[in-house]
């Protein structure tokens, strides 16, 4: 569903571009279901009032951490508010109680070490920035106080870092586990090293 009845001259909105997506612009003429609109690069172009989507102007200039406080909860404003974040190495945001990772494409190495981990260890999902840490330690807590198997559905297209994200899950909930040794490896290299060899099957 696009842009509400009530659009007039002046409405910030968002329009298709086949370039980057989406881009934001003004209105600033409308013709019955038609409008023109100012986009941000200078360009003026008609479309469709059912095609174009109205832009939070007074969002924050970083963007939110969980996008149920979004304004407006449509295809442009949540991509705009994930390349908000990405921006500014924020590669994690909530959608309630889902994460949305995006890959970085680089190592981030600090966002992973026991200091962190300590950090969200126990701790509330409103307390922190949003982390793969807090969904499984959530899972975690919430499997010991059920006394019952949980589960963390991890899911993306090709490269979008499912397996990675596997891994840090799975470090984590070792982590939580303990660290009593056997043959000489902890309990966290353990379950990684199962959990490398599971997720090698799987991905054949």
């Amino acid at each position: 569903m696009g842009m509400p009845a009530n659009v007039e001259i002046g409405s910030h909105v968002w329009v298709e571009d086949p370039e980057v997506a989406w881009i934001d612009g003004i209105v600033i003429n409308i013709e019955q279901d038609e409008v023109e609109v100012q986009t941000r690069d200078g360009k003026t172009v008609a479309v469709s009032l059912s095609r174009i989507y109205p832009n939070d102007v007074e969002a924050p200039s970083g963007g939110v951490d969980d996008m149920t406080r979004l304004q407006y909860l449509h295809e442009p404003a949540v991509l705009h508010n994930l390349a908000t974040r990405y921006e500014i190495n924020e590669i994690y945001t909530y959608s309630g109680n889902i994460l949305i990772a995006l890959n970085p494409f680089q190592p981030l190495s600090h966002l992973y070490d026991v200091y962190v981990m300590e950090r969200y260890k126990g701790a509330l999902i409103e307390g922190l920035s949003p982390h793969v840490f807090t969904i499984a330690d959530v899972a975690y807590r919430e499997m010991i106080k059920e006394g019952r198997s949980n589960s963390i559905l991890v899911s993306g297209e090709s490269g979008a870092g499912k397996t990675e994200t596997t891994k840090m899950l799975m470090r984590y909930l070792a982590y939580l586990g303990g660290h009593s040794g056997a043959e000489g490896r902890t309990v966290e290299q353990q379950v990684l090293e199962r959990s490398v060899q599971g997720m090698k099957v799987s991905y054949i």
